[in-house]
């Protein structure tokens, strides 16, 4: 074979094997990070974890301390280093504020809020949660202890998880991470949800988070809403509906990925 064809045909075959890992990579499922909110740990994830995984994604819990929102962060985006590809980075409650913060990551490219706070700039869980509207659900938070706040053990139930097995909610209310005051009150400083594309479950049967302020953070950030009926504990109850949410914002990251 002469030099020229030979090199010819070394270039056709190295553009195939290209094509073909670009096309591979565009098909390539995102990783998916879960980020637990306050009063609970990563451990409620494991229902939308197993469905999630069975769905053939790689997932990733993060277990924050919740002790302050730059702690938390700083947890968040040490697992998201770890991820070799593209990454949805999904929040419940508390939760929102933590991927608000660490979703500027370059390698987040969805972000899913399940019944979460989408803070702005300037603003925290705090600052979002200190002047409820007349008639809006106030969530039974004690006073702060040691610079930790938690949820009234009696009041748990009805107010966090009512949609879940009595049993159950009352193993959560006595199992509770007690939750950092400088975590409450931790200020975002330049918001993902400006930048990246995200989602919102609005649950509207949440005694924790006001529906209408659901609606109000999922607007402002410009996000795919979707609703349903539940508690605040929404992704225990319900982790079926709430693993298709979060499998629409990676389906659409595959899909601008091509």
């Amino acid at each position: 074979m002469k030099l020229s064809k030979f090199l010819a045909a070394a270039v056709v075959g190295c553009s195939m094997v290209m094509t073909g890992v670009a096309a591979q990579a565009a098909d390539a499922k995102p990783s998916i990070v879960l980020v637990h909110g306050g009063f609970v740990d990563g451990s409620g994830w494991e229902g939308v974890y197993n469905i999630l995984k069975k769905d053939g994604y790689e997932v990733s819990i993060v277990q924050n301390p919740t002790a302050s929102l730059a702690d938390d962060v700083a947890f968040t985006r040490r697992v998201l280093e770890k991820q070799t590809g593209p990454v949805v980075l999904v929040g419940h409650s508390y939760g929102g504020a933590v991927i608000t913060e660490s979703g500027t990551a370059p390698n987040v490219k969805a972000l899913v809020y399940i019944t979460a706070f989408a803070p702005d700039a300037g603003e925290s869980v705090q600052t979002l949660t200190s002047n409820p509207a007349p008639g809006a659900p106030v969530p039974p938070i004690v006073p702060p202890q040691d610079g930790y706040l938690g949820l009234d053990i009696a009041k748990f139930p009805a107010s966090f998880a009512g949609d879940l097995p009595l049993q159950k909610a009352q193993f959560m209310a006595n199992s509770q991470v007690p939750w950092g005051v400088n975590a409450y009150a931790g200020k975002i400083t330049q918001p993902a949800w400006k930048t990246k594309p995200s989602w919102y479950l609005v649950v509207t049967e949440d005694h924790m988070i006001p529906v209408a302020a659901q609606r109000t953070m999922a607007k402002r950030a410009n996000a795919t809403m979707v609703e349903t009926k539940g508690s605040h504990a929404i992704y225990v109850s319900n982790p079926k509906f709430v693993a298709s949410v979060i499998e629409q914002a990676a389906k659409s990251v595959q899909t601008s990925a091509k």
